[in-house]
């Protein structure tokens, strides 16, 4: 049945695990399309075991697998990629993301994945893309990260980088999977032709260090971490507040700065020649933020951001995972979405970050369970009888 949005229709087989395939298929599925995700208990998307009580009750697999169908398929065995190949001669798109080579040696590459459907999408994920000279090595988000670029920069001058953890990696990878799709159905419906994407994790991350990686032979300044410091504004961080609170700080100009030290009643702060103006500010940046740092812990973060913005002074309460949850802000703007599974658990889940007018999908269904879609992939697309699924069951092609 179909959610509304505007992929309603479009069906996307998902040969994927852990974050980067799964999240575009996440977000393909909230703009309406049916995705289908492969999987198997001999073979279980690693996120399925991490932290959960069970394998259907795992954070980070429900985090990124609402509105996905699961179906069971033992992709070692002939019979079962004979149901496979049925499953893609079905689909628009097929999405993977399994170590180099793993599809070719499948019998699933773009040339056989092409002549089961000539204008079908297929969408590769890779480390290194699959071809050129490293196109052999495989990763993980924090692998794309130091590779790409970003984990230089992050930290703080003196210290060991901090590098950037799997949510950012595997995420900024996977919209970029889903925008190239899109791009791709708008290819096909105005030429009826299908492609291969080859995606490079790498090169994707690199994208988000563009500045950087010119910097050097524009500027001669090799670029290096910064902290939470800005170029232009000072003070520009976070800074320690009572009970184990932050508060996030941005002031781009004097008259920002006037209001912020009358706000916290440092009258001293602003006649301190070391502050008198932006570019002073941004010359002791060190000196101001030890200072600033002094005086934060004794403010309550909510109170003082709330009497600075009331100055006009961007400063906001840096928030947790519980404070958000929490947030009267965000369930009012329909954040949140309330989802149940086949356990009818209800419980809500971050929604997309868009608003869309009119034919938005519906998003109700939180991630499936093991093979929860079994039956209406066997029996629904590929017209299978009862009897010929419980027989698939019984020998374990399913399963």
């Amino acid at each position: 049945m179909s959610r509304g949005g505007p992929l309603a229709g479009v069906r996307v087989l998902e040969i994927a695990k852990v974050w980067a395939g799964p999240y575009a298929g996440k977000l393909l599925a909230f703009l309406g399309a049916e995705v289908i995700k492969v999987e198997s208990r001999a073979n279980l998307d690693e996120m399925r075991a991490y932290g959960g009580a069970d394998i259907d009750s795992a954070p980070y697999f429900r985090s990124i697998n609402q509105e996905v169908l699961s179906v069971q398929l033992d992709m070692k065995s002939d019979e079962g990629m004979a149901h496979l190949r049925a499953m893609i001669a079905a689909s628009d798109v097929l999405i993977d993301n399994l170590r180099p080579g793993a599809m070719e040696r499948s019998g699933l590459g773009y040339v056989d994945v092409r002549a089961i459907r000539p204008d079908i999408i297929q969408l590769s994920i890779k480390m290194y893309g699959r071809d050129g000279p490293l196109g052999y090595q495989t990763g993980y988000a924090p692998s794309f990260a130091a590779l790409g670029g970003l984990n230089a920069l992050v930290g703080h001058a003196g210290e060991t980088p901090a590098g950037m953890n799997i949510r950012y990696g595997d995420s900024t990878v996977g919209a970029a999977a889903a925008l190239a799709i899109i791009a791709a159905l708008h290819h096909r419906e105005t030429t009826g032709e299908g492609q291969f994407i080859d995606l490079s994790a790498v090169e994707t991350l690199s994208m988000m260090v563009g500045d950087s990686l010119f910097a050097y032979g524009l500027t001669g300044e090799l670029p290096q971490v910064t902290g939470n410091a800005h170029a232009a504004m000072a003070p520009h961080g976070c800074y320690p507040c009572a009970d184990g609170q932050w508060i996030s700080l941005a002031i781009a100009d004097d008259r920002e700065w006037r209001a912020f030290c009358a706000t916290i009643d440092a009258q001293v702060l602003a006649v301190d020649p070391r502050f008198a103006d932006s570019a002073a500010r941004i010359a002791n940046r060190d000196a101001l933020d030890a200072t600033i740092a002094q005086r934060s812990p004794e403010w309550d973060a909510e109170a003082m951001a709330q009497a600075l913005l009331l100055a006009g002074v961007p400063a906001f309460r840096s928030q947790s995972s519980l404070d958000l949850i929490g947030s009267e802000a965000l369930w009012a703007l329909d954040a949140y979405r309330m989802v149940s599974d086949a356990k009818g658990e209800p419980r809500p889940i971050i929604g997309p970050g868009w608003r869309m007018t009119p034919d938005e999908a519906s998003i109700t269904r939180g991630a499936p369970l093991l093979g929860e879609h079994n039956h209406l992939v066997y029996s629904e697309i590929l017209g299978l009888r009862d009897s010929e699924i419980d027989d698939l069951i019984a020998r374990r092609v399913i399963w």
